[in-house]
């Protein structure tokens, strides 16, 4: 038996009986992200570990850690912290 022969007796599916599929949804945003807006870099792997590292034993989120270097760096600059 010829192993296409079942796909003779196959119909096949009409276009306008299958529902269109929806669109995607948009992705949430956490409420901990609205009104914020994302700073990156790309650091060496070894001054990500260290702040990494920095933050937990401090009890610090990384983003905390991020967010007070930023406002010591803010002020050697003259700039007012910001703050997170």
């Amino acid at each position: 038996m010829n192993r296409f022969a079942n796909l003779a007796d196959k119909q096949p599916k009409d276009d306008a009986t299958t529902e269109p599929a929806s669109p995607a949804a948009p992705p949430q945003t956490p409420p901990s992200r609205v009104g914020r807006k994302a700073i990156s870099g790309y650091f060496s792997p070894e001054l990500s570990l260290a702040m990494h590292t920095c933050a937990r034993r401090n009890g610090l989120s990384l983003q905390d850690l991020m967010a007070e270097a930023f406002d010591d760096i803010l002020r050697k600059y003259g700039e007012s912290p910001i703050g997170s």
